[in-house]
């Protein structure tokens, strides 16, 4: 490989003016190649694309992000069905004990015995 093709693999992003006709390359000015030279019209369809683009970007975003929140909200909603069962369950053992105690209660009260009325007036 010999010196200029080298240089050339190495400046590859860069075009090379030669400010003298001799071939030192150390008087070269190094100069950004320009861009691709596109027409106004295919830059300007570019333009569009990418605000396409980041419009649907940004929706998928905000859909993700709600998606998300409402992941959330049904593992609350979960937590707190699941919680109000319990509590349910609770609930109705501590109701069927009451229940038991207040019947034995009135069993054991004179009060709520049945009597026998015909046997009182004779």
């Amino acid at each position: 490989m010999d010196g200029s093709s080298q240089e050339e693999e190495e400046d590859r992003t860069f075009t090379n003016i030669s400010l003298a006709d001799d071939t030192d390359h150390s008087s070269r000015i190094l100069y950004p190649r320009p861009k691709s030279l596109l027409p106004k019209m295919m830059n300007a369809d570019m333009d569009a694309v990418d605000a396409e683009n980041q419009v649907e970007l940004e929706e998928k975003t905000r859909l993700i992000n709600q998606v998300l929140e409402l992941q959330h909200t049904l593992e609350d909603l979960s937590a707190r069905v699941d919680a109000v069962k319990e509590e349910n369950l609770k609930l109705k053992s501590e109701n069927q004990v009451l229940g038991q105690y207040i019947e034995n209660l009135m069993s054991a009260s004179s009060v709520f015995q049945t009597t026998d009325t015909k046997s009182k007036r004779k």
